[in-house]
Protein backbone atom coordinates (compact mmCIF):
# COMPACT_ATOMS: atom_id res chain seq x y z
CA UNK A 1 0.00 0.00 0.00
CA UNK A 2 1.37 3.64 -0.79
CA UNK A 3 1.08 6.78 1.60
CA UNK A 4 0.80 10.04 1.50
CA UNK A 5 1.70 13.25 4.27
CA UNK A 6 -0.96 15.58 5.64
CA UNK A 7 0.81 18.54 4.79
CA UNK A 8 1.67 19.28 8.31
CA UNK A 9 2.76 15.97 9.07
CA UNK A 10 5.32 16.28 6.42
CA UNK A 11 6.12 19.33 7.85
CA UNK A 12 6.80 18.25 11.02
CA UNK A 13 8.90 15.33 9.81
CA UNK A 14 11.39 17.53 8.11
CA UNK A 15 11.86 19.96 11.20
CA UNK A 16 12.37 16.85 13.40
CA UNK A 17 15.20 15.81 11.20
CA UNK A 18 16.60 18.93 10.90
CA UNK A 19 16.49 19.40 14.60
CA UNK A 20 18.32 16.17 14.95
CA UNK A 21 20.73 16.79 12.16
CA UNK A 22 21.61 20.25 14.19
CA UNK A 23 22.14 18.35 17.23
CA UNK A 24 24.79 16.10 15.91
CA UNK A 25 26.21 15.04 12.02
CA UNK A 26 24.57 12.21 10.88
CA UNK A 27 21.39 12.26 13.94
CA UNK A 28 19.06 13.02 11.23
CA UNK A 29 19.66 10.39 8.55
CA UNK A 30 19.35 8.45 11.27
CA UNK A 31 15.97 9.64 12.33
CA UNK A 32 15.02 9.76 8.80
CA UNK A 33 15.42 5.68 8.44
CA UNK A 34 13.88 4.98 11.84
CA UNK A 35 10.51 7.31 10.59
CA UNK A 36 10.69 5.10 6.80
CA UNK A 37 11.17 1.63 8.42
CA UNK A 38 8.08 2.58 10.49
CA UNK A 39 6.14 3.68 7.61
CA UNK A 40 7.06 0.63 5.34
CA UNK A 41 5.62 -1.33 8.00
CA UNK A 42 2.91 0.62 8.43
CA UNK A 43 2.11 0.38 4.38
CA UNK A 44 2.77 -3.83 4.47
CA UNK A 45 0.52 -4.16 7.30
CA UNK A 46 -1.52 -1.14 8.37
CA UNK A 47 -4.41 -3.01 10.45
CA UNK A 48 -1.52 -4.73 12.55
CA UNK A 49 -0.59 -1.26 14.71
CA UNK A 50 -2.50 0.06 17.84
CA UNK A 51 -5.85 1.99 17.14
CA UNK A 52 -5.53 5.11 19.11
CA UNK A 53 -9.04 6.97 18.72
CA UNK A 54 -11.74 6.50 16.32
CA UNK A 55 -9.84 5.41 13.05
CA UNK A 56 -6.41 7.12 13.52
CA UNK A 57 -3.35 4.29 14.36
CA UNK A 58 -0.02 4.36 15.88
CA UNK A 59 3.50 3.42 15.49
CA UNK A 60 6.00 3.57 17.23
CA UNK A 61 9.20 4.75 16.21
CA UNK A 62 12.50 2.78 17.13
CA UNK A 63 15.09 4.73 19.13
CA UNK A 64 13.50 7.65 19.20
CA UNK A 65 10.35 9.33 20.91
CA UNK A 66 8.58 9.56 18.25
CA UNK A 67 4.89 7.90 16.87
CA UNK A 68 3.52 8.23 13.13
CA UNK A 69 -0.04 8.48 13.41
CA UNK A 70 -2.38 7.40 10.31
CA UNK A 71 -5.61 6.49 8.79
CA UNK A 72 -6.05 3.69 6.30
CA UNK A 73 -7.93 5.38 3.41
CA UNK A 74 -9.00 3.29 0.40
CA UNK A 75 -5.93 3.46 -1.66
CA UNK A 76 -3.26 5.06 0.87
CA UNK A 77 -2.21 5.31 4.39
CA UNK A 78 -2.60 8.58 5.19
CA UNK A 79 -0.23 10.29 7.77
CA UNK A 80 -1.83 12.20 10.04
CA UNK A 81 1.24 13.00 12.38
CA UNK A 82 4.72 12.32 12.88
CA UNK A 83 4.52 13.32 16.61
CA UNK A 84 6.96 13.48 19.16
CA UNK A 85 5.53 11.29 22.27
CA UNK A 86 6.17 13.71 24.97
CA UNK A 87 5.21 17.03 23.63
CA UNK A 88 1.61 18.55 23.16
CA UNK A 89 -0.26 15.02 22.83
CA UNK A 90 -3.63 15.69 20.92
CA UNK A 91 -2.69 18.33 19.12
CA UNK A 92 -3.05 16.44 15.81
CA UNK A 93 -6.87 16.03 16.08
CA UNK A 94 -7.28 19.34 14.01
CA UNK A 95 -6.31 17.91 11.10
CA UNK A 96 -8.67 15.60 11.08
CA UNK A 97 -12.40 15.85 9.84
CA UNK A 98 -13.68 17.75 6.51
CA UNK A 99 -10.94 20.93 7.07
CA UNK A 100 -8.08 18.62 8.29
Amino acid sequence: MKHAFHPDALGEYVAAAGAYEERQPGLGNRFIQSVEGAIESICQAPERWTLLEQDVRRRLTRVFPYAILYTVEERHVLIVAVMHCHRKPGYWRTRMGPTG
